[in-house]
């Protein structure tokens, strides 16, 4: 399978690449968010642990989803009539499909029976940028897997698309958890911002199932999961209002 192939060639380089890049955003994102804060956020407080927790996320949870999602993920062959559309339209295509996938796997954990999967990701009872990087092995291979089958759109495509979407995934997480309320209707028309994604992370039980979606807000209004931030009511707070031992929260169980 191609996309396994490319994880096996460049997995070394992603460490390396991954630990530049967390070292740039741990300052340069937390200096911005310092200017002018959405939700207070002691940072001595928290950024130590969460830290650690990228870490364990990196060498822990990453790793035994790649493993797992081996065996259970599928990878089409796509006809050679798409394989031969411009790059940038088959990049649009893996875009929207990938999107869409997680907009309903990230929905299905919301419910009761899934719950468990995602309770780590909402754990936090803060928001800034790295509040967003928790996810429990189920969860990150149930969300691969829509990214994985869409991936066939990207067969035999130059090797920097590899590196754009893992810097990709990783603006888009920081952004969305970005603890400044940025944001407009206009906008959110195409993009997912970072106060229409905090209202997702609301204790409010109004808000549990409101702004599913990960990238494009289109499917939210779609699919009559849309609040408009500018409805909402500040402050917001965060959290699931329970303990739950870390070794279920990592497996999400």
């Amino acid at each position: 399978m191609v996309f396994w192939d490319i994880v096996r060639v460049f997995f070394p380089k992603v460490v390396l690449v991954a630990l530049a890049l967390f070292a740039f955003r741990l300052v340069v994102l937390t200096l911005l968010e310092k200017r002018n804060l959405a939700h207070v956020v002691v940072y001595r407080e928290v950024l130590p642990k969460d830290i650690l927790v990228t870490f364990v996320i990196g060498f822990g949870v990453f790793p035994i989803s790649n493993f797992l999602n081996r065996w259970i993920a599928y990878e089409p062959e796509l006809p050679r009539l798409v394989m031969e559309l411009p790059l940038a339209i088959r990049i649009v295509l893996y875009l929207l499909i990938g999107d869409l996938g997680h907009y309903w796997v990230h929905r299905l954990m919301h419910t009761r029976h899934f719950w468990r999967t995602h309770k780590w990701h909402h754990a936090p009872t803060y928001m800034y940028w790295l509040a967003g990087v928790r996810a429990s092995v189920t969860q990150v291979t149930l969300v691969n897997l829509p990214y994985i089958a869409a991936g066939a759109f990207l067969a035999f495509s130059p090797w920097w698309i590899f590196w754009a979407i893992i810097l990709k995934n990783t603006a888009q997480n920081d952004f969305m958890h970005f603890n400044r309320w940025w944001g407009n209707r206009w906008l959110e028309w195409f993009i997912v911002t970072p106060r229409y994604h905090h209202i997702h992370h609301s204790d409010n039980p109004d808000h549990y199932n409101s702004n599913l979606a990960a990238l494009f807000p289109i499917w939210d209004h779609l699919f009559g999961t849309y609040v408009d931030p500018d409805t909402v009511q500040k402050p917001l707070r965060f959290g699931i209002g329970e303990s739950v031992p870390p070794i279920r929260l990592f497996i999400g169980i």
